[in-house]
């Protein structure tokens, strides 16, 4: 089934998908489905210039190569987003990729939603992988006796290769950027000098690409230099290696990396992929943690400005979801982010709370937030993108540029 390039029939073909999803299209996303379409509708009126090249057309031809027997070299994560114009693997847009790659009767493999957004993925037909799984051939067979209907597929990774909603430290960008090592045998001179030049706190010591013999660090060189042991090759001042799986979960890792300042990565090919040091980990979790803060920071802000209306629960109630009014609200406290926007869309009620700036800029910049809310919910891999962090922390500062204004004018 096709993307259509007409946005009512799009729309009908992910209701038709979202019939094969047991639970259905979860519930936050549905708002969002025609806007999204709409997106795509104009992209595939970009794709139908002359040169241009769709992805469905891109699957097919994959899916007909592999059918021949012929060789289709691995992409990215990252290149098939872009194939979608996407650059993060949000609920809607994997939703979409599933879609079109079911249309081609591929999978990826891995799962593309799994591994680090720059790590290869390969294709393989579906109906390949389904036959190696199958039991009785009348052992799915739906509606017709003697098992000639067709069996019932679902959108989403094959049922042999369940997505694995742990993070894992391979996820993390520096477990998959090969290391700088030394040998054993190079001079601890040399293995400084790459310290010093890189701003490395230590270094593998390695030969090849899998065989790890140990690290060099400032403390392994500065431990034996004060016992006054003097060494000439890296092998006289190195100290064990801590190397972990890139299965690993990044809670586990994390223990490992504080507790011994690095570990290295090994990957499903027994290389070493990466190294993850308590600098990294910093960061990383700041990236992950930053946006949950900032959005408790507008919801708490927001909450205070609603709060100094002194709103009745009657007004309050009449801000909610008509479709959810078994809801009780009592106070501002029981009010979504929906209901924010809802609420101080009514003229009447914005100007009760005796604000002084320009309520549809200040609107239009929640309603952003909110989608951006609606994206961190998701939880999805890849994080929120820059720009949307970035107008987060600008919103952020807004507020807090203004509350001093707010509680003077309260006060006075």
């Amino acid at each position: 089934m096709p993307i259509s390039a007409d946005p009512s029939s799009q729309l009908a073909n992910c209701v038709a998908y979202e019939a094969e999803i047991p639970g259905g299209l979860p519930q936050e996303l549905r708002p969002d489905v025609a806007a999204n379409l709409t997106l795509m509708n104009a992209r595939t009126d970009l794709d139908a210039q002359p040169g241009s090249i769709t992805p469905e057309h891109r699957l097919a031809r994959i899916a007909t190569q592999l059918r021949a027997g012929q060789k289709v070299e691995p992409i990215t994560v990252r290149e098939l987003l872009g194939w979608f114009d996407a650059q993060r693997r949000g609920s809607f847009i994997c939703f979409v990729i599933r879609s079109v790659l079911k249309e081609a009767d591929l999978t990826t493999n891995p799962d593309f939603v799994i591994p680090y957004i720059d790590n290869p993925i390969e294709f393989e037909l579906a109906s390949s992988t389904r036959s190696g799984r199958q039991g009785s051939p009348n052992e799915e067979a739906v509606g017709v006796p003697g098992g000639d209907a067709k069996p019932r597929e679902e959108i989403g990774p094959s049922p042999a290769v369940a997505v694995d909603p742990t993070y894992r430290i391979g996820r993390l960008r520096w477990a998959n950027i090969t290391p700088t090592s030394v040998s054993p045998n190079h001079t601890l001179r040399e293995a400084i000098t790459i310290m010093l030049a890189n701003d490395f706190s230590q270094l593998p010591v390695m030969v090849g690409e899998r065989e790890v013999k140990g690290v060099v660090s400032w403390s392994s060189i500065g431990s034996r230099l004060a016992l006054g042991i003097q060494c000439a090759e890296v092998r006289e001042c190195m100290e064990p290696a801590h190397v972990i799986s890139a299965d690993t979960s990044l809670f586990d890792a994390s223990t490992e990396i504080v507790n011994n300042q690095h570990v290295l990565i090994r990957d499903t090919t027994n290389k070493i992929s990466g190294i993850v040091t308590t600098s990294d980990l910093g960061s990383e979790f700041r990236q992950l943690t930053e946006p949950f803060l900032l959005l408790g920071d507008v919801e708490n802000h927001v909450r205070g400005i609603i709060h100094r209306g002194s709103f009745t629960s009657e007004q309050l109630r009449s801000c909610c979801d008509p479709c959810d009014a078994s809801r009780v609200v009592n106070g501002v406290f029981d009010l979504n982010f929906g209901d924010y926007r809802r609420l101080l869309e009514k003229k009447e009620l914005w100007t009760q709370l005796g604000l002084t700036i320009y309520r549809s800029i200040f609107i239009n910049n929640l309603d952003k937030v909110r989608e951006i809310r609606n994206d961190v919910m998701h939880f999805d891999p890849d994080g929120i993108t820059e720009s949307d962090l970035d107008a987060l922390r600008k919103f952020v500062g807004f507020l807090q540029r203004w509350q001093p204004t707010l509680r003077n004018v309260s006060n006075g």
